[in-house]
C-alpha cells in the first residue's frame, strides 16, 4: 500500500529552515513595513504609521522574532527548524497587530500624526445598496437621496442594487450636480438592470454628464452590460478623471470595440492601482486594447482579467504590458485560453513583481511547459507569495519537479490550489515532500480530482495535518480505495473538519494494487525527488 513512498525512505532529503538566511530577515522586515504603512481598518481607529516610524519598528519586531524563535531551536538541535520557522511567523504577527493597535507616536509638542489629525476620518459613506434589488421611481429618489441635499461630509456613494429609470435619473442629477466636487467614490454598479437599452443609455449619459468633473480615486461601474455604447455614454464622466486609482468594469459585455472605447476615453491612469475587467467577451483585439491601459499604469497592484475569452495573441500582449508594472500585488487571469505560449511569455515578466503575493492562473491551458515555465519564473521571484492558484492547466508529474521547487521556495504560502490537473501520485509525491518543511502559515491545500490514489493522499495528508492553523485539505474526486478513506480519516481524527468532504472519489477508478506498474515508476520518482533543490 505505501510501496512508492516505501523506496524513498533510504535516501531522505535534508531540510535545514533555521536560521534563515540574512536577505529573508531583510524581506520579512520590508513586508512588515508595507503592512504598517497601509491604509486599514486599523490605521483609521488608531492612526497610520509614517514610513520611517513603521521601518524602526518593523525592524525592532523581527529582532524580537528572531531572538525568540533562535532560543526554542537551541532547545531542540535536532530539529529540522520548522517549529522555529513557526515561532518566527506568529511572533511576528502578534508585535505587528500590536504596534498597528498601538498607532504612531506622538511628536514633542503632542500632535499626533495620525489619520483623525489630518481630517482623513472625516470620510463617510452614502450607500443605498441595502434592501430589495428594485426599480426606483422618481418619488423613491427624491427620498433616497434626501441626506445628500443637506450641508454633508459623504465623499463615497453607492447606488448598486437600484435600478434608476429616466425620471429617478433626473430627480437624482441636480442632487449629483451639488455634492460632486466632495466625491472621492462613487459606486454605479448593477444600477439600470431590465431597463429597455435606450433609456438605460439615457440614464447613463445623465449620470455622466452630472459627475463629469469630479476628482475620482474610485469608479465601479460593473455589471450593467454596457458594451461600447455602455462606454461612450459615460464618456464625459471617464474623460475628466485623471486621479483614479481604482477602476472596476467587471460583468459589462466590455467587448473589443467596448475595450478600445475604454482605452481612448481615460485620459490618464498613471495613479491607478487596481483594474479589474473580469467576466468579460473582450477576445484577443479586445486584450490588446486593455494592454495599452495597462501600459500605462505603472503603478498597478491589482490586475484582474479573468474570465474575457482571451486566447494566446492577447493573452502574449497582456502579459508583456504588465512587465512595466512592477509594483503588482496581486494578478488574476483565470478562465481564458492563454496556452503554453502566452505562459511562457509571462514567465519572463514574472521576475520583476517582487511584491507579488497572490497570483491565480487556472485554467489557462499551460500544460507542462507553460507551467514548468511559470513555476521556474516563481521560484527566483516572489518571496512573499501567499496564494498560488495553477488549477485545470493539465500539468502532469512531468512538471511536478518544478511546481514543487517552486512551493518549497514559498514560505509565506497560505492556500495552493492545483485542482483538476493530471498529477497523480507520482507528481503529488513531489508536492507532499515540498510542503513538509516549513509553510507554517499554510491554511488550505487543493489536490482534488488528480487522479490521486490512497499512496498519494496518505503523503499528502501527513505533510499538512500538523500544521497550525491549517484549515482544508481537498482531495475529493480522486481514486482512493475505501480503505484509504478510512486511513484519511483516522489520520485527521484530532481535526476531522481539515478534511474536506470525499463524496465524489471514486475508489474503483484506478486500481491501487497495480505493484508491477509502481515498482517500474520507481527508479524515476526517485531520482527526481533526489534532485528535488528544497
Amino acid at each position: 500500500m505505501d510501496s512508492t513512498w516505501q523506496a524513498y525512505q533510504h535516501r531522505p532529503l535534508t531540510i535545514k529552515l533555521w536560521p534563515p538566511s540574512q536577505s529573508t530577515r531583510l524581506m520579512l522586515v520590508e513586508r512588515m513595513t508595507k503592512n504598517l504603512t497601509t491604509p486599514s481598518i486599523f490605521s483609521r481607529k488608531y492612526g497610520l504609521l509614517s514610513k520611517e516610524e513603521a521601518e524602526e519598528d518593523a525592524k525592532h519586531i523581527e529582532n524580537v522574532a528572531f531572538a525568540t524563535a533562535t532560543q526554542h531551536f537551541e532547545k531542540e538541535p535536532d530539529g529540522d527548524g520548522s517549529s522555529a520557522v513557526q515561532i518566527y511567523a506568529k511572533e511576528s504577527s502578534k508585535l505587528m497587530l500590536e504596534a498597528l493597535k498601538r498607532g504612531p507616536k506622538a511628536k514633542e509638542d503632542g500632535e499626533l500624526i495620525n489619520e483623525k489629525a489630518a481630517g482623513a476620518t472625516a470620510e463617510t459613506v452614502f450607500d443605498i445598496s441595502g434592501g430589495r434589488r428594485d426599480f426606483i421611481s422618481g418619488e423613491e429618489t427624491a427620498e433616497l437621496l434626501k441626506p445628500l441635499t443637506g450641508p454633508s461630509s459623504y465623499n463615497k456613494i453607492c447606488f448598486s442594487n437600484r435600478s434608476f429609470g429616466l425620471d429617478a435619473a433626473r430627480v437624482a442629477e441636480p442632487i449629483l450636480l451639488s455634492v460632486k466636487d466632495q466625491l472621492k467614490e462613487v459606486d454605479l454598479s448593477d444600477f439600470i438592470a431590465g431597463r429597455p437599452e435606450a433609456e438605460a443609455l439615457e440614464v447613463m449619459t445623465i449620470f455622466s454628464s452630472a459627475l463629469e468633473g469630479s476628482v475620482l480615486r474610485y469608479l465601479n461601474l460593473s455589471n450593467n452590460a454596457m458594451g461600447e455604447k455602455g462606454v461612450r455614454a459615460f464618456r464625459s464622466l471617464l474623460k475628466s478623471q485623471i486621479n483614479l486609482e481604482e477602476l472596476y468594469l467587471m460583468n459589462d459585455g466590455i467587448s473589443e470595440e467596448a475595450a478600445k472605447a475604454v482605452s481612448e476615453l481615460l485620459p490618464s491612469t498613471e495613479k491607478l492601482r487596481v483594474l479589474h475587467f473580469h467576466n468579460n467577451m473582450t477576445g484577443d483585439e479586445g486584450a490588446i486594447a486593455i494592454a495599452e491601459i495597462v501600459k500605462r499604469s505603472p503603478a498597478l497592484e491589482d490586475f484582474r482579467c479573468s474570465s474575457t475569452r482571451v486566447g494566446s495573441d492577447g493573452g502574449v500582449a497582456l502579459v508583456e504590458a504588465l512587465g512595466d508594472c512592477k509594483h503588482l500585488r496581486k494578478l488574476d487571469l483565470r478562465d481564458n485560453m492563454f496556452g503554453e505560449e502566452a505562459g511562457v511569455a509571462l514567465s519572463k515578466v514574472v521576475p520583476a513583481f517582487t511584491d507579488l503575493t497572490e497570483i491565480y492562473l487556472s485554467y489557462l491551458n499551460l500544460e507542462d511547459d507553460g507551467a514548468e515555465a511559470l513555476a521556474n519564473a516563481l521560484k527566483e521571484s516572489a518571496p512573499s507569495l501567499e496564494i498560488l492558484d495553477l488549477a485545470g492547466n493539465d500539468i502532469t508529474a512531468k512538471a511536478a519537479a518544478s511546481v514543487a521547487a517552486c512551493i518549497s521556495s514559498k514560505q509565506f504560502l497560505t492556500k495552493l490550489n492545483l485542482s483538476e490537473n493530471e498529477l497523480k501520485d507520482e507528481g503529488v509525491v513531489l508536492i507532499s515532500k515540498a510542503l513538509e518543511g516549513g509553510h507554517g502559515q499554510l491554511i488550505e491545500v487543493d489536490l482534488s480530482t488528480n487522479s490521486i490514489t490512497w499512496s498519494g493522499a496518505k503523503l499528502v495528508a501527513e505533510a499538512v495535518v500538523g500544521k497550525p492553523g491549517f484549515k482544508l485539505l481537498n482531495i475529493n474526486a480522486n481514486f482512493i480505495s475505501d480503505e484509504g478513506i478510512d486511513e484519511l480519516k483516522n489520520i485527521f481524527k484530532n481535526s476531522p473538519d481539515m478534511l474536506g468532504p470525499l463524496d465524489e472519489n471514486n475508489p474503483d477508478g484506478e486500481d491501487p494494487d497495480e505493484e508491477a506498474e509502481e515498482d517500474a515508476d520507481h527508479d524515476e520518482l526517485e531520482s527526481k525527488l533526489k534532485g528535488l533543490d528544497i
